[in-house]
């Protein structure tokens, strides 16, 4: 049967996937070329590829690929009750002032960023690449400095302040933010530690006072998305 419009052909049959001679390496860069992002960090094959092989057994990936093509959950394709389910089953706390917990490591190689959920959101509106994300934010560094902020500071200022608005996913902001806004949803905050390799690297960002190799810790809020 010929796939539908937008969807990927089988690469393998059963035959194939139980073979010796197709390496596990081949699965995984299939299945991160087509899944959606929640199917692979559902089934842990997010990051680096030979990070992946080292961990997946040749069994789970044929699983996974299987399972891939019977719920259809390409790129751009997840359901909206999938996205939801996943965002339940994250453990998050009960929003007790003062108690958070890692949510999520991204793991490519080292880990680069760390969310910890600080107020959760709707779960249900979560942006996908390509969509207009509008976020209050504060940046700062790891002893405390503020290096950047769009939330205002009196209440003058409140009445013309905007919040940023750019497209995610796409390479406009570091990729720790790209990365992270695509993991939470409308009216969520979330404290985001993120390695200088998805900020501002070796370089820095002199003008911002932001110096070579930093850590960048940010408070971010998901205001809405278009």
């Amino acid at each position: 049967m010929a796939a539908a419009a937008g969807e990927p052909l089988r690469e393998w049959s059963n035959e194939q996937l139980h073979s010796d001679e197709l390496p596990k390496k081949d699965v995984i860069a299939f299945l991160q070329e087509h899944a959606s992002e929640s199917f692979l960090a559902e089934h842990k094959l997010l990051g680096n590829i030979k990070n992946v092989a080292k961990t997946a057994k040749k069994d789970q990936l044929i699983a996974a690929y299987n399972k891939l093509f019977e719920t259809k959950r390409f790129k751009g394709k997840d359901s909206l009750d999938n996205l939801t389910k996943e965002t339940k089953d994250l453990k998050v706390d009960d929003g007790k002032a003062g108690e958070t917990k890692a949510e999520e490591v991204v793991d490519d190689g080292p880990p680069k960023y760390t969310k910890y959920t600080l107020k959760k959101g709707d779960k249900t509106n979560i942006p996908k690449k390509g969509d207009t994300v509008h976020c209050w934010y504060t940046g700062t560094l790891e002893d405390g400095t503020v290096f950047d902020s769009n939330i205002p500071t009196s209440s003058k200022k409140k009445k013309s302040a905007k919040p940023l608005s750019f497209k995610v996913g796409v390479g406009k902001v570091i990729r720790g933010w790209d990365e992270a806004l695509l993991t939470m949803s409308k009216g969520e905050k979330a404290k985001l530690e993120i390695q200088s390799e998805w900020a501002y690297g070796k370089k820095g960002q002199p003008d911002a006072k932001i110096p070579p190799n930093a850590k960048l810790i940010f408070e971010v809020e998901l205001v809405s998305i278009d």
